[in-house]
């Protein structure tokens, strides 16, 4: 059922899609942003979205083969350029509301929550929660959770490259702002991790895409995903696995205007690691089927909240370049480091 052909060196020789360009910074593009958005105020910035997403719309022809393609993949027919507009808008309203969430005007949002005792459990039990999510909606909305928990510290756990792009990029919109990242890829990042989480802090991650450099057991699943299979990696699962760490499924879906809602959903339970290698590894091979049935499930619901910019479902061994129509590059990645569960 769990396909993991990608070895460690066939990963290697066949970086994946989003990884075969070289991150590029976005810093001066969100910099501007900042100062719209601050400066202009929300409406003012938003009003200036819909000339950027037209723009893209009509002339982003690889950002709008991606998105025709996903779209008609979620919504089972051809989109029309009304739907095809709303994806790109969404994923620019994201992006500008970025400035506000990392600023922490929690204030200008009506941000619902939805499965929030997923985490809460996990939070009583007097760990840390470790958070899996997806380039889905906005992650940084995650940030307002800790308004309402009593100052919850929320850090980003990213691959080494990343955090030293996104640490300059945030840093550039909300210079003010305390920003925790840990990057992954060095044994001293994973005691970091664990001393995070062991003192009550919240890790987040992305896990729908992978890295070209895998450890000897990690690999990639081709599952299902909206009617035809695609590559997942289950490395974010075999770190949850090598912590012994609960996992939840966390997303900040936009819906529009103002309005966020945070869904929070259980994935696995590794706290009781399975002995045995082969044990370990179906366990670890449900927990991303798991994960791929909530990410189909939420994609479906809310259609235009996904934003990979890419054919997600390209062949490993011929990856196409990654697009993406503004600021997509500087969002956290999925980390992979080599690991041995």
């Amino acid at each position: 059922m769990h396909d993991r052909s990608a070895s460690a060196a066939g990963n290697a020789a066949a970086p994946t899609a989003w990884t075969g360009q070289r991150e590029r910074s976005n810093a001066r593009t969100l910099r501007l942003m900042s100062w719209i958005a601050t400066t202009l105020g929300r409406r003012v910035a938003r009003a200036v979205l819909h000339p950027i997403t037209l723009y893209f719309l009509c002339f982003g022809a690889a950002a709008g083969r991606a998105s025709r393609q996903y779209l008609g993949r979620v919504l089972q027919r051809p989109p029309g350029w009304r739907e095809r507009y709303r994806h790109l808008h969404h994923f620019a309203a994201t992006v500008l509301d970025r400035v506000y969430l990392l600023q922490e005007r929690f204030d200008e949002f009506d941000i619902q929550l939805q499965g929030l005792e997923h985490l809460d459990a996990v939070l009583a039990e007097g760990e840390g929660a470790l958070l899996v999510g997806a380039h889905l909606g906005s992650f940084e909305a995650l940030r307002a959770l800790g308004q309402s928990h009593g100052g919850l510290r929320v850090a980003m756990v990213m691959y080494e490259d990343n955090a030293r792009l996104i640490n300059s990029t945030l840093k550039a919109i909300a210079p003010a702002a305390e920003l925790h990242t840990i990057a992954l890829g060095r044994l001293e990042a994973m005691l970091s991790l664990r001393d995070w989480l062991d003192h009550g802090g919240v890790a987040g991650l992305l896990a729908d895409r992978t890295l070209p450099a895998q450890g000897q057991r990690s690999g990639t699943h081709q599952l299902p995903f909206l009617g035809q299979p695609a590559a997942f990696s289950d490395g974010p699962f075999r770190l949850a696995a090598l912590l012994r760490r609960q996992v939840v499924f966390m997303a900040g879906l936009y819906h529009g205007g103002r309005r966020y809602e945070l869904r929070f959903l259980p994935v696995a339970d590794f706290r009781q690691r399975p002995r045995g290698q082969a044990a370990l590894d179906a366990a670890i091979g449900e927990a991303v089927a798991r994960y791929v049935a909530i990410l189909e499930g939420l994609c479906r619901e809310s259609p235009y909240n996904w934003f990979n910019f890419f054919d997600f479902w390209a062949s490993a061994a011929e990856p196409p370049p990654q697009v993406s129509p503004t600021a997509d590059d500087d969002r956290p990645a999925a980390p992979h480091p080599p690991l041995t569960a």
